[in-house]
Parts: C-alpha cells; sequence; structure tokens
C-alpha cells in the first residue's frame, strides 16, 4: 500500500483572506488533520512573517512546516530564520521553468537559469535539511531544459521535486504521464501542484500518484486540488488502487468546516461557528439506537469505521446512562474512544476509598487477554493512587509529563475531560478520558496513553 503525502498550501493564500489569529487557527487545524506539510508562502515582511512563522512552530510538532523561498539569496536567509524553532523545517525553492516565466518572473535565459537554481539549493541546504525544488509552470517548460534543471537542483542538495501544473494545460491523463517520465529519471520523491481553475486539480492529482508522484498539494477554498476532494477519493478508491493517507479522515469534514468558517467569517461578520450554530439540536438519551447515534456522529463531523462506531455506541450507552448527550458530549466521547490503538488493558472496574482523615487508596480491576488482574495501592490523593495501581498492574512505571482536567459540559451532571501525557523512551504519548467521574477520567486517560506506549513499543 502506497502512502500519498498530503502538502496543504491553504495558508499560501496571497489576496488578503486571513488575519494573523485566523492563520493560527487554521495550522492548528491542519496539524490536528495530520497533514504531512503545511505549505507556508515567502517571508515578505521580516517582522510579522517571521513571527506567524515562529508563532506556527511552536505547536506544529508533527507536519512538517515549509516555507517558500527561491528568488533572491535574502529569501532563503528569511525562511532559514524563521524556521529556526520548527521541529520539521523545509525550505521550498519555488522558480519557474518555463521559457516565458524564467524571462517574466526572473529576467533570465535558460543557462542563467540553471546556475542559480543550483546556486539557491544549494544555499538553502546548507542553512536547512529539507529542501524542496518547485518547478513552477513544469508543463510548459522545454522537456531538455525540465531535465536539466532537475538534475540540477537534485545535485546542489534537493531531497524532493515538486512538478506544477501551473497553466492548467493538460488533462489527466496527460498529466499523469508526464509526471512518470520525469519521476522514472528524478532520483528523489517527485510531488504534484495542480492549478484547479478547470475543477481538474484533483483528477490529475489522483491519476499522477497513482501512476508515479509520491505527494499531492491541495488547499482549501484556494487554488489548488481541494483537500477534501483528494483526502475523500484517497479514502474510498484507495483500498482499490493501493493508496492511503496518513490524514486523520474521521475528523475530515469537522476541519474543513472549520476553515471554511474562518474564510466565510471575513466575508460576513455574523456568521456563527458551526459547532455552535448547526449542531445544538442534538440531544441523546440511553432509549437512542446505534443508528441514531452514528448519525449524530456524521452530524458532528466525522466519519468512522464500523470498529469505531462500536466503541463510540458502546461508551455512549455508558455515559447515556447518567446523563443525556448532545453535541459536545458526544465530541468527547469520539474524541476518547475511537481512532485509537488496540487495548493490551480494558478497566472493568474501580473503587475509591478517600477523605480528610485518611490515605486515598485504589482498587482497580483491568482485562487482559481475557483474564482478570486486580491490585491495590495507597497515593496522595485518589487520582494518584488509582494511577500507581494501573503502574502496579502493568509492571512499569511512566514519567507523567502532564495532567489536564476540563470540564465539556456545564452544570451538576458535567462530563469531565481527563488529558494525560505520558513519556516513553523519550517520546510522548497522549491519552483522552471522559466521565461524569473525573476519578473514572483519568483512569480511563492514563489506560489510553499506556495503551498506545505498549502497542507502539510491541
Amino acid at each position: 500500500m502506497k502512502t500519498v503525502k498530503i502538502a496543504d498550501a491553504t495558508l499560501c493564500r496571497e489576496d488578503g483572506s486571513f488575519s494573523f489569529k485566523e492563520r493560527i487557527e487554521i495550522a492548528r487545524q491542519l496539524e490536528r488533520l495530520k497533514a504531512d506539510a503545511i505549505l507556508l508562502p515567502a517571508v515578505r515582511d521580516e517582522r510579522t512573517d517571521v513571527l506567524l512563522v515562529r508563532t506556527v512552530s511552536s505547536f506544529v510538532k508533527e507536519s512538517v512546516l515549509s516555507v517558500a523561498a527561491g528568488l533572491t539569496e535574502q529569501s532563503v536567509d528569511l525562511a532559514a530564520a524563521a524556521l529556526s524553532n520548527a521541529a520539521h523545517p523545509a525550505i521550498r525553492i519555488s522558480l519557474p521553468v518555463s521559457p516565458v516565466g524564467m524571462e517574466y518572473t526572473c529576467h533570465k535565459k535558460a543557462p542563467k537559469m540553471l546556475e542559480w537554481i543550483t546556486a539557491v539549493v544549494t544555499k538553502a541546504k546548507a542553512v536547512c535539511p529539507s529542501v524542496e525544488f518547485c518547478a513552477e509552470d513544469a508543463t510548459r517548460a522545454e522537456e531538455g531544459f525540465l531535465a536539466r534543471a532537475i538534475t540540477a537542483a537534485v545535485a546542489a542538495g534537493a531531497s524532493s521535486v515538486t512538478l506544477c501544473d501551473s497553466a492548467a494545460e493538460l488533462l489527466p491523463d496527460d498529466f499523469a504521464v508526464f509526471v512518470q517520465g520525469v519521476a522514472d529519471t528524478a532520483g528523489v520523491p517527485v510531488g504534484v501542484r495542480c492549478d484547479n481553475r478547470n475543477g481538474l486539480a484533483a483528477a490529475e492529482s489522483i491519476l499522477a500518484v497513482r501512476e508515479s508522484a509520491c505527494s499531492v498539494v491541495t488547499s482549501v477554498g484556494g487554488d489548488f486540488a481541494p483537500l477534501e476532494t483528494v483526502a475523500s477519493v484517497l479514502k474510498n478508491c484507495g483500498s482499490r488502487y493501493g493508496l492511503a493517507t496518513g490524514l486523520r479522515v474521521t475528523e475530515l469534514g469537522r476541519i474543513i468546516r472549520q476553515i471554511n468558517w474562518i474564510f466565510d467569517g471575513n466575508k460576513n461578520a455574523h456568521t456563527a461557528p458551526p459547532t455552535e450554530e448547526n449542531f445544538d439540536s442534538i440531544r441523546l438519551d440511553k432509549n437512542d439506537d446505534r443508528a441514531a447515534v452514528v448519525a449524530a456522529v456524521s452530524r458532528i463531523g466525522y466519519d468512522l469505521s464500523e470498529e469505531d462506531v462500536g466503541k463510540v455506541y458502546e461508551e455512549f450507552l455508558r455515559v447515556a446512562e447518567k446523563k443525556n448527550v448532545g453535541a459536545k458530549e458526544l465530541d468527547a466521547i469520539v474524541a476518547s474512544v475511537a481512532m485509537q490503538v488496540p487495548s493490551a488493558y480494558k478497566l472493568v472496574s474501580y473503587v475509591i476509598n478517600t477523605g480528610n482523615v485518611l490515605n486515598a487508596s485504589a482498587q482497580v480491576t483491568l482485562l487482559k487477554d481475557g483474564e482478570e488482574k486486580r491490585a491495590i495501592e495507597f497515593g496522595d490523593g485518589p487520582i494518584d493512587a488509582a494511577l500507581h495501581v494501573i503502574d502496579k498492574i502493568v509492571g512499569r512505571h511512566y514519567e507523567l509529563d502532564d495532567f489536564q482536567i476540563q470540564a465539556v459540559t456545564e452544570g451538576k451532571e458535567a462530563m469531565g475531560a481527563t488529558l494525560v501525557k505520558l513519556r516513553s523512551n523519550g517520546k510522548l504519548y497522549s491519552g483522552n478520558g471522559i466521565s461524569t467521574d473525573i476519578i473514572g477520567a483519568s483512569i480511563r486517560a492514563y489506560l489510553n496513553a499506556v495503551n498506545k506506549i505498549l502497542y507502539e513499543e510491541g
């Protein structure tokens, strides 16, 4: 199965669509979606643009952060400075390779352009470990020159190449043949970026990756292949053609709506967020069947597998025994039990004893491989005692990196959500738990993180 990388260019819009704050929020959403790369435009304002990239770098820890450069040597220095704190930095050297583009944009003939490509890629490689060469207007380049330009970029240190159909002149099947011809000789991974003015960018991109390309540039409401379309095609048709994506497709609809709301909000300041306006009517109780829960889950933007539907419905029944379930509760249920790794340990029961005149104790029973395992421990408070019990049953002690508790809903029957972050062998693992009982939420969150560690470490 070939995993297609998604590089999203929503933030590269140059029409002033987004404010500083909105760009940060969109980057957060793309990181949550697990986009392989988040593309940012070239740094033009040394103060505000560098600040933006550094701010985004502070919370984008999984996705690659890629900044465009290449027209001047200073643009490379600015990109490197902006990316100084990024976990996975990359510089895109975006240069035209068609005769018209070279003359108009760079005022260079072909021989000088090859020299410039070598010089600027070499400079970028010296300041950033990952350099991508974007061949702008590649489909209108002279065939021999395009090959020489790519060879020069790779020899200078480019670790990947992106072919751009900037003119939108090729039909999808012709573009796929074009890309394959380049990919066969490039020597590095080849991606594609297609202009969507004819509505064919998604089709071009999918056919290209089916044949030879490794990555696709997408955007939400922008000029390139629509993110939602590309992700949906890979999800629904990918298994037939040996293609997959690392995107969190179960949250795709919801995140797309959120980004669209940010964009639409600039046109209509009175537009309300979709999560607050459209889902208030969701009201479920313990008498609602599986189909009703599935329909409500779909309305809040999740598209779950059958396995995850079963987990969500089981957790829904547990919560619904104590209170009615609205959109916020349902969202928390999905976040805590769906899209998780297989559980090595499952919670069966827990008993907590605490007070102001005795040490807190916890008795927890876990299920592993069909066998119940039970232990008792004391601790500095009921939650501390409960977490010690889990460590005792599992036989390992984990470093607690972070522990957060917050209310999901309001009122006396409010659901609590707990986030636990554990560190094992230097790597961070997070777990979520929800319950009307905050101790139960904490136990579930801790166990969720433990199961992730055990699953990854085999």
